[in-house]
């Protein structure tokens, strides 16, 4: 049985790369078939690998600001050639979904979400990543088709598989299909519950427009708790202008290092509304409750009260009211612990080997009927 994977493009380890980094090991002499690989920003994680990208990555800048060249992206997705595949697998927050498979060859896409800059707000995508004026006056046009297109793509794919129940009804919505869901992968093992309390709070993720960083310093600006974040992007200057003394930046940290800072923090701060938040699974699993809003999917992995404090206003102020809840309650590290065990890697990879062994038996059932 002859494999490929595809991935939207290869420019960041983030939750994305996670997924397909299991899928590489469950199909270690898969290609990997990206628009864009950006070597030196992986980290070593893909380095063995077999990568083959579109005509995009000759294009200059292509690999440092891929964002600017969406017209291209569904002709580019759409010339990978998957005749000679029995399976091919795609995760896909956008374009990989799109791929074109011909009859023989089984389509599963495991989606992380649909478009977000197609289907949601086109103006807040481009103010988001700070595009140069004039590519922010081109985009909205480019959307149009954007958008047409990725409607069409999404029934290309013969099976889905949403990350999450949230995720599964935005597919229902946008794109009127039913599908299979199997939340993402978490190094559990990597995460520990330790007795050592520090006296700080902490916040992990790229620091983009939508992750509310800007509401977090503002709340901890007032109250001047210590908070640390760790990450890097876009809206680190900024972010950086405003904080004051008491707000710590730690930019990228080993995994080692953010493991150790999981499991001294007080409480994981999680202000925004995510298709599924990996890094809230992992404070969990280092026994560390959240405060988060109480949106997306982190609704259904957290109890309010047990693992969790949520705040319904993206606000300052709501954000400032929950803290002094959090305060006067208190949780249990090992009942944290227990909860997240089921997101573990070994678990992921299980279920998606079984789907895929189950579906293309389906798959091949209905094309030959036997």
């Amino acid at each position: 049985m002859k494999i490929a994977l595809v991935h939207d493009y290869l420019v960041q380890y983030g939750g994305a790369e996670r997924v397909l980094e299991c899928f590489s090991e469950l199909f270690p002499y898969a290609p990997i078939y990206t628009l864009v690989y950006n070597k030196k920003l992986m980290h070593g994680v893909f380095d063995k690998k077999d990568i083959r990208t579109s005509f995009l990555q000759k294009i200059p800048f292509s690999k440092s600001s891929h964002r600017i060249f969406p017209q291209f992206m569904p002709m580019a997705i759409e010339q990978f050639d998957f005749s000679k595949y029995d399976i091919v697998l795609s995760d896909s927050s956008s374009y990989s979904k799109g791929i074109i498979t011909g009859p023989e060859t089984l389509h599963i896409c495991y989606m992380h979400t649909p478009m977000r800059y197609a289907w949601d707000d086109c103006q807040k995508y481009t103010q988001d990543f700070y595009f140069p004026g004039i590519i922010k006056k081109i985009i909205p046009f480019v959307m149009n088709y954007i958008r047409l297109w990725d409607r069409i793509s999404a029934d290309r794919a013969d099976r889905l598989i949403a990350n999450s129940n949230f995720v599964a009804k935005r597919i229902k919505k946008y794109y009127k299909r039913e599908c299979k869901v199997i939340h993402p992968p978490v190094n559990i093992k990597n995460f520990v519950v330790s007795q050592k309390k520090g006296d700080y709070f902490l916040m992990v993720g790229r620091l983009l427009a939508y992750k509310r960083h800007d509401l977090v310093i503002q709340a901890f600006n007032k109250s001047g708790k210590p908070l640390k974040i760790i990450g890097r992007g876009p809206e680190s200057k900024r972010l950086k202008k405003i904080a004051k003394d008491n707000i710590e930046f730690l930019g990228r940290v080993s995994d080692e290092e953010l493991a150790e800072y999981y499991s001294n923090c007080r409480a994981f701060i999680f202000p925004q509304e995510e298709d599924f938040g990996i890094v809230a699974i992992e404070a969990m699993a280092s026994g560390k409750p959240l405060i988060a809003f109480r949106g997306g999917d982190i609704l259904e992995h957290a109890e309010e009260n047990k693992t969790a404090v949520f705040f319904d206003k993206q606000t300052p102020e709501a954000l400032a009211e929950a803290l002094e809840r959090f305060e006067k309650l208190d949780f249990s590290q090992e009942y944290l612990r227990e909860k997240m065990e089921k997101f573990d890697r070994s678990i992921f990879k299980a279920k998606i080997k079984a789907y895929l062994d189950q579906e293309y038996a389906n798959f091949k059932a209905e094309k030959y009927g036997n």
